[in-house]
């Protein structure tokens, strides 16, 4: 049920702390790397050391999103 007039609760995702591979916290518009080699489906390999630039954090902590991927926060430190 919503806490307020606008329809959503109080605890928005900002109060959510996202944490990478190395527990820093991250931030929307933060660049990222890669720790390790990834492949991905449909997509490019992802590299060890390949960055991102203007993260976004998602609703889930374990999750970022980077222009069209969602990328898992285990895989990537902050740069």
């Amino acid at each position: 049920m919503p806490n307020n007039e606008w329809g959503w609760d109080d605890e928005s995702s900002s109060d959510m702390i996202v944490k990478d591979c190395n527990w820093t916290i991250l931030a929307n518009w933060d660049t990222v790397a890669a720790i390790k080699d990834l492949k991905v489906k449909w997509w490019a390999d992802i590299k060890r050391w390949d960055k991102f630039k203007n993260i976004r954090l998602t609703d889930n902590a374990e999750e970022i999103e980077s222009w069209k991927m969602v990328l898992r926060t285990e895989f990537f430190k902050k740069v």
